[in-house]
């Protein structure tokens, strides 16, 4: 299992994923909005995302869990 963890502090502006979906390494999963820059996280490692632990309009902090993929 790994989890999509934030880089950085933000809005979730946009989850392109939804649980139950098979992912592929490099796959973008969310967009954050920090600073008025739209910032793409994606999956590490290929899977099937088990969570999404935020949702749209959520505010993230640096270290935070978004999503877990098993």
């Amino acid at each position: 299992m790994s989890n999509l963890i934030s880089n950085m502090a933000g809005s979730v502006w946009k989850i392109v994923v939804k649980e139950g979906d098979t992912v592929q390494s490099g796959q973008e999963l969310i967009i954050l909005e920090s600073m008025k820059m739209e910032i793409s996280l994606s999956a590490e490692s290929s899977g099937v995302v088990k969570e999404i632990k935020v949702s749209e309009g959520d505010f993230v902090n640096e270290g935070d869990v978004l999503v877990e993929i098993e």
